[in-house]
């Protein structure tokens, strides 16, 4: 759902909860839509690996303390 959102660089980097990263795509997006969508994706991409990694630590600490 996400990734459908990078056709709209800025508000896909927002969801993510990147204020830095918005100002950047902003700015990315006013000199080329292109490079807008490219950061967002890259963006986008970061922040579902890092929520994968945060769900995959719970469940090992989880398993090892039961």
């Amino acid at each position: 759902m996400l990734y459908f959102l990078c056709f709209l660089p800025p508000i896909a980097v927002l969801f993510c909860k990147k204020p830095g990263s918005f100002i950047l795509n902003i700015i990315l997006t006013i000199i080329g839509y292109f490079p807008g969508v490219i950061h967002a994706i890259l963006i986008v991409n970061s922040y579902k690996a890092d929520k994968r990694n945060k769900e995959l630590i719970k469940a090992i600490e989880r398993g090892r303390f039961q």
